[in-house]
């Protein structure tokens, strides 16, 4: 599977990538506010191998956790998880902090949208994120997403109480626009 936008293609994670996913994984500042720690080379290389794993489990798919590529090299990941009764889409990205401010978290998340409501049929699509990490909920925003809700130390997260923002798009509000 591949995605491609005005300026990225998002694809398929390989093992290969596991140095170039790592330059961003081992970055504390990347990682502060995701529910994974800094990771190491291996930690990498065996979240591809699980990631890839989920994958392959279900028919029809329900995870895409997908390689962000600026030509031809791995600065992040995005990705969605399916709720096939829901039918709703719980949406993730991560970039290369060099990379952040330029608009590629947002390119990829609408990449994703596209998929959710235009080829799967989702009816929700949503993303759940840390107040602390304001650049994470202006993807979301850009998305035309709303913010549904606050929920105050709803997570437990690397030994602490975290609170979550929920933001959220039916299919019916869909525009590539946005």
């Amino acid at each position: 599977m591949e995605l491609h936008t005005g300026r990225l293609v998002l694809r398929e994670l390989k093992e290969a990538d596991h140095e170039e996913l790592n330059e961003h994984e081992r970055d504390p500042e990347v990682a502060r506010y995701q529910s994974r720690e800094v990771q190491t080379l291996e930690g990498s290389l065996q979240y591809i191998r699980s990631s890839l794993k989920q994958t392959a489990e279900h028919e029809p798919r329900r995870l895409f956790d997908l390689a962000i590529t600026l030509d031809g090299r791995v600065v992040g990941r995005a990705g969605m998880r399916i709720e096939p009764v829901q039918r709703e889409a719980r949406l993730w990205y991560v970039v290369r902090r060099d990379l952040w401010g330029r608009g590629y978290a947002v390119e990829a998340a609408r990449a994703l949208c596209e998929l959710a409501f235009g080829t799967l049929g989702v009816h929700r699509a949503m993303v759940d994120c840390d107040p602390r990490n304001p650049a994470s909920a202006r993807v979301a925003e850009k998305l035309g997403m709303r913010r549904e809700a606050h929920l105050v130390e709803n997570v437990f997260i690397k030994g602490e109480w975290c609170d979550s923002l929920v933001y959220g798009l039916l299919d019916r509000e869909w525009t590539t626009e946005t």
